[in-house]
């Protein structure tokens, strides 16, 4: 059975999307570039940070007002929080950031807890705490996390929305370094699995559909690229293939080889001399 358009949505929370991508808003080189490429991408959801938004420094400035909020669902992100306790607080601000745009009924947050400066890796103790505190107060929990299974099954049974293990660190362009862990999760996950972080070409997301992954989360490799729309495009072509490869089942390898044309049921030829 051929699944048609629109019948294979992405769902977080209560909320259905088309596209599998997920797009950031940093690192371009200015809004018009940036707004050309979430066109390109085709996505739907769009993160935000938080402080960022709220910083005066140059090429932040104007930046909610720069997109349209109507064309795109808001995912506020706690970026730049080392700790739970500022965590929570950034994504109570977050919540109200949302509502400024429109989006009242958006309780969406990516919960990012990093206290490493260097390697960007996320607090698990960290993003627990802050995760089990905001689902009390009814957001919808996206935590960015290290590929841990079990880490993945704790925040799913606390009531997380989603889970984000990260391919490789951020921005390094590495791509599915965590595969193994990546698809463990998957595997034991009721909730949607994005990968985030680490995707820098566009057969690094096809790879993480293909193993399962419900949707990427991509930024620096689009925004830092020669011609971010055009790298744009490319990965929303790679998030659908993907994706459709999933469906359709692979083809599983084999050490041996294996003919395309069965061996059975062939002509037989008969023994002719060679003058």
């Amino acid at each position: 059975m051929i699944m048609k358009l629109g019948q294979d949505l992405l769902k977080i929370g209560t909320k259905n999307f088309k596209s599998r991508l997920l797009t950031g808003t940093g690192k371009y080189k200015n809004f018009e570039e940036m707004n050309e490429s979430l066109k390109s991408s085709q996505c739907e959801i769009v993160t935000v940070a938080v402080r960022r938004v709220q910083s005066l420094e140059a090429g932040h400035i104007g930046l909610m007002q720069s997109i349209n909020w109507k064309k795109f669902w808001m995912l506020p992100n706690t970026a730049g929080c080392s700790n739970a306790e500022e965590a929570i607080r950034v994504a109570r601000l977050g919540r109200e950031l949302a509502k400024l745009s429109g989006q009242e009924e958006n309780n969406f947050i990516k919960l990012e807890v990093i206290p490493d400066k260097k390697y960007l890796l996320p607090d698990p103790l960290g993003t627990l705490e802050a995760a089990e505190q905001l689902i009390k107060e009814k957001f919808e929990v996206l935590p960015y996390i290290n590929a841990d299974p079990l880490l993945a099954k704790r925040l799913e049974e606390l009531g997380c929305a989603t889970v984000m293990p990260l391919g490789s660190a951020i921005g390094s362009a590495q791509g599915l370094l965590n595969q193994s862990n990546i698809q463990i999760i998957i595997e034991n996950c009721n909730v949607p699995v994005i990968v985030d972080a680490g995707i820098g070409v566009p057969s690094h997301a096809a790879k993480a559909m293909e193993i399962g992954a419900d949707a990427v989360l991509i930024n620096s490799a689009i925004a830092l690229a020669k011609e971010p729309p055009m790298m744009a495009n490319a990965m929303n072509k790679a998030v659908q293939a993907g994706r459709e490869a999933f469906m359709a089942g692979k083809l599983e390898e084999r050490s041996v080889a294996n003919p395309s044309s069965p061996s059975s049921g062939l002509i037989s030829t008969p023994n002719i001399a060679i003058q």
